[in-house]
């Protein structure tokens, strides 16, 4: 995982359309902006308690997270039971789904041909934070 700051994120404002795109049948768009949003401002961004990280690998496919996407994480939140989350294990990163049971966590893959991590007595287990959102690019330009 890359740990990508907000401070190289441009705070440029894009234009937020107040219609909706059907993935059904095409209908006609209006033209109308509803307002100008910061992609900060969108994932809540603050840059004392948030960072972006890049996604690699399959293991949080089923959870709709896949390589190269670019996850926004908060620091200020405290995990619970569900959320997804940005952990480092002995040192190692990863993104699984944070699981409690009673005083027992484990970190739980979304796709089934991934193990479960179930940290051990003696291993270095950080929750860095939980994730709030994601960006993903369908298309690159060709430069």
């Amino acid at each position: 995982m890359r740990v990508i700051d907000h401070k190289q994120t441009t705070h440029k404002p894009i234009s937020l359309v107040s219609h909706y795109v059907k993935a059904g049948f095409a209908s006609p768009a209006d033209d109308y902006i509803e307002r100008v949003i910061d992609i900060n401002d969108l994932f809540q961004v603050d840059e004392s308690t948030s960072f972006y990280v890049r996604a690699e690998g399959q293991s949080m496919k089923n959870s709709g997270i896949m390589p190269e996407d670019i996850l926004c994480v908060r620091k200020d939140l405290e995990p619970v039971d569900g959320d997804i989350v940005i952990a480092a294990i002995d040192n190692e990163f990863t993104v699984k789904t944070f699981r409690k049971k009673g005083k027992s966590i484990f970190f739980e893959a979304s796709n089934e041909d991934f193990e479960n991590i179930i940290p051990i007595e003696g291993q270095d287990v950080q929750v860095w934070g939980v994730v709030t959102g994601l960006a993903r690019v369908l298309k690159r330009n060709k430069r």
